[in-house]
């Protein structure tokens, strides 16, 4: 058994084993619809049970389809719906439940510390679908994305993030390190990565650089990334926030530091971080890379599960 909380809990080669599968899997699935099962069918019979204590698309859309193609089934749970918020039941006892009854549990959660909770007591694996200081599942869909367009290892690219410090860019950081590709980071000084992922960094040999000039972080980029600046539930001042990253804008003009046949990528939802004109460019390849986590999701399952060919 085998859980997917953070990329730097799962060793490089396992990351690697994870990419290649979902590449097999997608060019197998040229020709079937979304609900066609793939022909070997691997989790039939397999539950996954998801949980989303935050908003979910994405996440919500593809780990469904995931475990659909892969011959399983998928059960959507809303916290407000079970005992452990409203009657007071422990997670210790909600966990043994679960067990019981899937194969596999996804949470996507406000609190990394409950993650943690689940994990002690469950006897099936667990996914973390997001949460406060990661997002793993959507960092290694980007990877693949990366090098589907770039027909190369992201070891051999520059990667750029130019936007806010978040559970996003802390996965990006912990695959660059897995994967050994640079990463420019820009961003306002203010907003820089906190003081554990620093520690982090430091601590790795790495080829992560930190500039609080957008322009620094886009030059000579293979990739840029940014996200919403205003995330879900991000108790500050919006405005004054907003106000803080007007200079780190993608837009044409930023875009231009970066190489000529650089992409655009963005986990989404957008906001103001973005403008229309790059949005909507040939660049960006927003759109191939939500669709793509249906792929790398079904191959993470497989790893969970011990199935991965």
């Amino acid at each position: 058994m085998r859980h997917f909380i953070n990329l730097h809990d799962i060793p490089a080669g396992d990351l690697r084993k994870i990419i290649k599968d979902a590449k097999k899997r997608k060019t197998l699935r040229n020709r079937l619809k979304n609900l066609d099962v793939d022909l070997d069918a691997p989790l039939k019979g397999n539950l996954l049970i998801q949980m989303f204590e935050k908003s979910s698309l994405r996440t919500r859309l593809s780990f469904y389809l995931a475990i659909k193609q892969l011959g399983g089934s998928t059960l959507t749970l809303r916290p407000d719906e079970l005992h452990l918020s409203k009657g007071g039941e422990s997670i210790a006892d909600t966990a043994k439940i679960l067990s019981n009854f899937g194969n596999v549990f996804m949470l996507r959660t406000d609190n990394d510390a409950k993650l943690e909770e689940f994990k002690k007591y469950l006897s099936i694996p667990i996914i973390n679908g997001l949460s406060p200081s990661s997002h793993p599942t959507q960092i290694l869909s980007d990877i693949f994305t990366i090098e589907e367009i770039k027909k190369k290892q992201i070891s051999k690219l520059n990667i750029a993030w130019i936007g806010d410090s978040n559970n996003v860019l802390n996965s990006l950081i912990a695959a660059s390190i897995k994967f050994s590709f640079v990463l420019k980071i820009g961003c306002p000084k203010k907003y820089q990565p906190n003081k554990n992922i620093m520690k982090y960094i430091n601590k790795n040999k790495n080829k992560i650089f930190i500039y609080n000039n957008p322009r620094q972080a886009a030059h000579g980029a293979d990739v840029v990334f940014s996200d919403k600046v205003i995330s879900m539930n991000d108790k500050v001042n919006k405005k004054n926030k907003l106000n803080q990253f007007k200079k780190f804008r993608i837009d044409r003009k930023l875009l231009s530091f970066a190489n000529k046949d650089c992409i655009f990528l963005h986990c989404l939802p957008r906001g103001a971080e973005v403008d229309e004109e790059v949005f909507a460019s040939r660049k960006s390849k927003v759109w191939q890379q939500a669709s793509n986590r249906i792929h790398v999701q079904k191959s993470i399952l497989l790893y969970c599960l011990n199935k991965l060919r």
